[in-house]
Order: C-alpha cells, then structure tokens, then sequence
C-alpha cells in the first residue's frame, strides 16, 4: 500500500534556489523565443526565394533543426562545437544559440505560411503603388502573417519553454537543474519534481489558454466574414426600395 510519508519543507526551505531556477528559464525563453522571432524572416523570404541555391540553403537548415532531437543539438553545440571553432563556449550561450537555431527553424515555417496566405491581390496592389519590396513585406505581408499565424507562433513557444528543461543537462542552471539538484542533495524527488512539474504548468498554462482563445476568436470571424458577405446583396436591395417607394410618395 501507499505509505510515503511526505516532507513539504524540503521545498520550502529551497524556494530561493527553484526561484533561481525559475528565472534563468524564464530569461533564456525569452531571449530564444525574440531571437527567432527576427531570424525567421529572412529564413522563411530565403525559403520561398526564386534563386533555387537560397531556397535550398534555407530548406536544408531548417529540415536539420526540425528532424534531429533537440538533446542532441544541445550535445553538439556545447561538446562538439567548441572542436570545430577551437574556443569553449558557456553553458547558458550553448543553449542559447541552440534554443534560438531549433525555434527559427520552426517559426521560418509557419511564417511562410502566413506569407503565402496573403492575398495576391494585396501584394499587387503594393506594388502598383511602387512600394518596395521591404516595405510590402512591413505594411501588407508581415502584419497579416503574423495575424493569421499567431496560434501557431504561440504553440511554438510554449514548446520551446518546456523544452527548455535539456539545458539542465549541459549544466545550466535553470529551474530542472535546481530541481534536481536538490533532489540528489536531500532524496525527496517525489516532493521536489512535483513542485517543478507544477511551475512549469502554472507558467505555460495561461499561455495555453491565450492560445485557445485566440484560435476560437479567428474561427468565429471567419465564420461571420462570409455571412456578412451574403447579407450585402439584400440589404442593398431593401435600401434601393425604400429610396423608390419615397420618390413614389413624393416626399
């Protein structure tokens, strides 16, 4: 039968060190997560590039990044990189670079697909209007595609937020690795890996929530968009009848 018996201070008296922990997760989220948000334009432009050599340049990375395991890229960037460029890097710069690399690769699709959702009638128009290229991707083609790609850019990064968790295993000191660090210091997993498991749901989970909501808001436009569309004819109609039906009445 169950029979543990639990011991809660083992938290309590380590809350500094988990929110330690917290903190750098939070920060190398976030400097990962607006890295890439950059990087993935000229990756997903490079993407749809006419010049065949750019457009497979940019596809072989980002089939790299997308098709080997995140663990091991952090592997390589930290044990076998540092071979090839001769200098060692940090822990915290390791999982940086490699959170950075393995998210672009991710967002660089979805925002081509934002890209390519845009009307074609929009980006002619741009140009009829001599905008440039960079200024059509700035006022018509990046803000719609951001729009329409906001779940999924969402869903991206409460991803790249929990795996950031693999750092732990090149020694950076996040909120795993102050986990299990205090796990090994006082044999409480159960405790401590639970509390950690529950930061990690408090943080990612409204993020989640945001992510839905927004999804059902988009469908519930796309829907009344159309109908509203249909509506236009009738009430058109009813308003060229009542302006006769006025004259008639000679007022």
């Amino acid at each position: 039968m169950f029979n543990y018996d639990f011991d809660w201070s083992v938290v309590t008296n380590n809350l500094d060190r988990l929110g330690q922990g917290l903190l750098t997760t939070i920060e190398l989220a976030l400097l990962a997560i607006v890295t890439s948000m950059i990087l993935a334009v000229p990756v997903a432009i490079a993407r749809m590039s006419e010049i065949r050599v750019i457009r497979w340049i940019a596809q072989v990375y980002i089939e790299i990044f997308r098709c080997t395991p995140l663990l091991v890229q952090l592997f390589w960037v930290f044990y076998a990189m540092p071979a090839l460029i001769g200098l060692t890097l940090p822990g915290f710069l390791s999982a940086f670079i490699t959170l950075s690399l393995n998210l672009t690769a991710f967002m660089a699709e979805a925002y081509r697909s934002g890209f390519q959702s845009v009307p074609v009638e929009q980006v002619e128009a741009g140009q009829m209007l001599r905008l440039s290229y960079a200024q059509r991707l700035r006022y018509i083609i990046l803000p719609q595609a951001m729009r329409q790609q906001l779940p999924v850019i969402l869903s991206l990064d409460i991803t790249l937020f929990k795996d950031t968790a693999l750092v732990s295993t090149i020694a950076v000191g996040d909120l795993m690795f102050a986990a299990n660090t205090i796990s090994t210091e006082t044999y409480r997993s159960l405790e401590v890996f639970t509390v950690a498991a529950l930061i990690y749901f408090i943080v990612a989970f409204p993020a989640s929530l945001l992510t839905s909501w927004i999804e059902r808001r988009m469908q519930d436009s796309q829907t009344q968009v159309p109908r509203r569309r249909k509506m236009l004819p009738a009430v058109a109609g009813s308003g060229k009848q009542y302006r006769t039906l006025r004259k008639q009445g000679g007022e």
